[in-house]
């Protein structure tokens, strides 16, 4: 939170104190004599100097005390026909000693320090009230000649005691509310960060996948190359064509070979990047499903459709996976399910450990994907879906999940009917899960 957006949510603080207060202070009675009142006043200002962080509560008390005398005068104005000026004043004006004596001591003893320790809070809140209390007593006595009822102390340390800890319940829910708002934000923010740190990833695979065609395409020119030279040696007057070709297949040798370089920088800087995120790379089976769902429920929600979502876990549950290859691999079937809906659908997730393997299994009740299309789905480029402006899909998903399932050891098959699809991918499970 920047200097400005902390200080005007104090201005807004401190203005509804200051009307909250001598509001909550005509909810009130007299235990002790005609003058000296109880009311709820007391707790609605301990409750707002705790939400004060900046603005010092000697000023903040002062400004209340100041807004209470002339709110109690207001009234009196209104309401009283036989209202004087001077007779008032004099009797709503220790008030204020109250509430500055109360905000003096708070601020004296930095109450703000205990915001973690509750009952301290409490208890200095109780202490702050009696003596506040006391000297506004003390002011009424010398001022209005007012007597003090000693029997009825006891009461007003009752009262003390319950609105200190009155207040501090509802400060300790709004601490709870605010720890629970930040929890949900945290979890949304690793939430986002785990499926960018995903696609990371994925763009890994891929890129490894084309670091190996252009070591494989250097590897050729330059046999190429080599071939043609030899071809040159061996005669006596050499084609003008052979030698272009050789120099040309020498050439793309060498710009493959950069080609090569520059994406093995690009894949330890990827590499680095993921390794160095604060994100454990390990979560349990439930947890790992919980959060793909969690993910595609907003998908759906984005894509205007009404989804339900379903998950079973079957085997050692306790496992851990590997967070980014199931992610990858996982995520990329269930966007596919949710894409595969018209409207309204259902999303079957299953996870099983079966001895040495794992099976994941996603499940539509979706169209179903057409005959025609089930030999090619697979295929890198091929894709049956466009956007509103008829643009293609990049159609990599699905070959993507079968490359790495195919560098993992495992299978990928697609079971599709009338009504519906279902993926299921089989990996050894050593490849996935964490090591002891």
């Amino acid at each position: 939170m920047n200097l400005g957006t902390l200080m005007k949510k104090e201005v807004n603080i401190l203005a509804l104190m200051l009307l909250t207060v001598p509001l909550a202070g005509e909810l009130s009675f007299y235990p002790l004599n005609e003058t000296f009142r109880i009311s709820f006043g007391p707790p609605a200002l301990f409750f707002f100097l705790l939400l004060l962080q900046k603005t010092p509560a000697i000023l903040s008390g002062a400004l209340t005390g100041t807004m209470v005398v002339l709110f109690r005068i207001l009234i009196d104005f209104f309401t009283n026909d036989n209202f004087h000026w001077a007779s008032t004043f004099q009797e709503q004006y220790p008030s204020f000693f109250f509430y500055f004596t109360y905000s003096f001591l708070f601020s004296l003893v930095k109450i703000n320090r205990f915001q973690n320790r509750s009952l301290i809070i409490g208890f200095i809140g109780l202490i702050i009230e009696i003596l506040s209390d006391t000297a506004e007593l003390i002011i009424q006595y010398f001022v209005l000649e007012t007597t003090i009822a000693l029997g009825s102390l006891n009461e007003m340390i009752v009262i003390a005691f319950g609105h200190s800890f009155i207040v501090l319940s509802f400060f300790n829910m709004m601490k709870l509310y605010e720890a629970q708002s930040r929890e949900r934000q945290i979890r949304k923010q690793n939430e986002h960060m785990l499926m960018l740190i995903s696609n990371l990833y994925e763009e890994t695979i891929h890129l490894r996948k084309t670091l190996k065609n252009a070591e494989n395409i250097t590897k050729e020119s330059y046999d190429l190359y080599r071939d043609l030279k030899e071809r040159e040696k061996r005669e006596k007057q050499p084609h003008v064509l052979t030698q272009q070709y050789s120099q040309r297949a020498l050439r793309i040798a060498g710009e493959m070979h950069e080609v090569k370089k520059d994406n093995q920088r690009i894949f330890a800087g990827l590499s680095k990047l993921i390794s160095n995120e604060s994100f454990k790379d390990y979560m349990e089976a439930a947890e790992l499903i919980q959060l793909i769902i969690r993910i595609n429920e907003k998908y759906a929600l984005s894509l205007g459709k009404d989804i339900q979502f379903e998950y079973s876990l079957d085997g050692n549950t306790d496992s851990h996976y590997h967070v980014y290859t199931v992610l990858s691999l996982f995520n990329n079937l269930v966007a596919n399910a949710v894409e595969a809906i018209k409207e309204k659908g259902i999303v079957s997730l299953s996870l099983s450990e079966l001895c040495d393997n794992v099976e994941f299994k996603v499940a539509d009740n979706g169209p179903g994907i057409p005959k025609k299309y089930q030999t090619v789905i697979f295929k890198p480029g091929f894709t049956s879906k466009y956007d509103h402006f008829g643009t293609p899909s990049t159609g990599i998903g699905l070959s993507y999940v079968k490359e790495v399932v195919k560098e993992l050891g495992g299978d990928i098959l697609l079971e599709s009917k009338i009504d519906g699809a279902v993926f299921s991918i089989k990996l050894p499970i050593h490849k996935l899960i964490q090591k002891g």
